[in-house]
């Protein structure tokens, strides 16, 4: 696989996970009911804004992760979230060819103080790639938790870092040969 197209193809993989997740989880589950305390339809919002923000903010190249819509309803409806990761896997299969994921652009993240200036910083689509899908992973590992206790198993590589997985397979691998 080309370089350019690793770290797209992974955060594709992500999308296609939470796609096929969201289909089959209880509605309660995922927008919350009675008797559900915490739903995990606001982790999966909150990951799909910041696809949405990085997709959008590519045209001018300047990405605002802080002007995020927080559409409710696609944390409280499975459709409508299925329907938004369909938009963002079309989104992140129309990027540019090779070379355009080192292309520079803007960043803009709150750091949570409450008192800064809007403050940019640069990067590139690449890295951006990379932060989605650290930020995506560590989303699914609450949504797993979240649903484990709801008695909903999410599948043993879901919330996983991919680095993780190859060690865990490393690992596993070296037990067989041992063994």
């Amino acid at each position: 696989m080309p370089r350019e197209a690793v770290i797209v193809s992974a955060n594709l993989a992500l999308l296609r996970q939470a796609h096929e997740l969201v289909s089959t989880l209880p509605d309660a589950a995922f927008g919350g009911a009675e008797g559900v305390e915490k739903p995990v339809g606001p982790h999966f919002r909150h990951v799909l804004e910041h696809y949405s923000c990085f997709l959008d903010g590519l045209r001018d190249r300047r990405i605002d992760y802080d002007a995020r819509r927080r559409e409710e309803h696609i944390e409280r409806d499975r459709e409508s979230a299925a329907g938004r990761i369909r938009d963002l896997i079309d989104g992140l299969l129309a990027l540019g060819g090779p070379g355009a994921l080192d292309d520079e652009i803007a960043v803009r993240l709150d750091c949570g103080l409450g008192e800064e200036r809007e403050q940019w910083s640069r990067s590139t689509v690449r890295r951006e790639l990379h932060f989605l899908l650290s930020h995506t992973i560590h989303h699914y590992a609450l949504i797993g938790l979240l649903l484990g206790a709801l008695g909903i198993e999410t599948g043993p590589d879901f919330g996983v870092a991919p680095s993780t997985l190859k060690y865990w397979n490393l690992q596993a691998s070296c037990a067989r040969q041992a063994g």
